[in-house]
């Protein structure tokens, strides 16, 4: 990956780091022994595949810096899923793509970097991108920063569920991109702001892993934070409704072959194809998230029937 005179949130939705907020509702991390262990690893390698598949690609002006946090900050986020995703799940949140004081630090999504230290209590080492914009740096964990989406947006889970254990016993987070572009000034890019070229190769490779991980988790409604997020699952799901009602019409053909007689592709969703339903963006550049964001998402989620 790489961008031509080398890489969106800006200081807008970033504050100083609470860890006084996630005080409570403290939780030990769930054993290691608990749930499905091939789901997570399942995931893992989805997040493998992606990583290496944005990491092949180029950006030009005016994006002068990305960071790609699945390649230097890979171990947290492996330890995520694998602590957090052994199982199928009911909930699947994704966000668009990360913010430089969110996932960019931790490799966690919404990484608001309290939340992961002090709530999901994860702890692996972190590296940086080869290329840093001076006024976005990676720190980690040690970072001092707070991403303003993902404080809500985890602020919101813990004030419901308490801990994080009960959480993600039906719930999942993830993001449908995993790259954070920057320009000269350090000001965020947003994946529909690239050049079309640029944008399509992104789409395919983003595609890829929002459907494999709609086959592992199996979820049944998908929820993408902001209209952005939304309409890439709502392509997504579409796109495999379509083959799936296709490997439904193949069904009387011997097991592992499609109705050409060839080898039959995995099913993209075993079951059937979940409901796509979008959610506020917590981002405080939404004027409507800073009038009761939480009560809102509160609101839609009962509309939803999911809480």
């Amino acid at each position: 990956m790489s961008a031509s005179s080398q890489p969106s949130c800006g200081s807008a939705n970033a504050d100083r780091s609470d860890s006084a907020a996630y005080s409570t509702g403290h939780s030990a991390r769930p054993s290691a022994s608990a749930g499905d262990s091939a789901v997570a690893e399942a995931l893992v390698a989805a997040a493998t595949e992606l990583r290496d598949a944005v990491d092949s690609l180029s950006f030009g002006e005016p994006v002068t810096h990305v960071y790609n946090p699945l390649s230097y900050a890979f171990a947290m986020h492996a330890a995520y899923l694998r602590t957090f995703a052994r199982g199928p799940r009911e909930v699947v949140f994704f966000g668009m793509n990360p913010g430089p004081w969110g996932m960019a630090q931790p490799g966690v999504p919404f990484g608001e970097v309290a939340a992961v230290r002090d709530w999901l209590r994860l702890n692996e080492p972190i590296g940086a991108p080869a290329e840093q914009h001076p006024k976005r740096p990676v720190e980690g964990l040690a970072c001092g920063r707070s991403e303003v989406s993902g404080r809500r947006l985890w602020g919101a889970f813990r004030d419901r569920f308490h801990t994080a254990e009960r959480f993600f016993a039906s719930h999942f987070v993830a993001n449908y991109c995993p790259l954070l572009f920057m320009e000269s000034g350090g000001r965020n890019r947003t994946p529909d702001k690239l050049t079309r070229p640029e944008r399509d190769a992104l789409t395919a490779a983003c595609d890829r892993h929002a459907a494999a991980v709609l086959r592992i988790l199996q979820p049944r409604i998908v929820l993408g934070v902001g209209r952005y997020a939304c309409r890439q699952l709502e392509r997504v799901v579409e796109r495999h409704a379509a083959d799936q009602a296709t490997g439904r019409a193949a069904a009387a053909q011997p097991a592992g072959r499609d109705a050409a007689g060839n080898e039959a592709a995995e099913p993209p969703f075993p079951v059937s194809c979940p409901q796509v339903a979008e959610i506020l963006h917590p981002s405080p550049a939404n004027p409507r998230a800073n009038q009761g964001w939480k009560a809102e998402l509160e609101a839609r989620m009962r509309e939803l029937g999911v809480w």
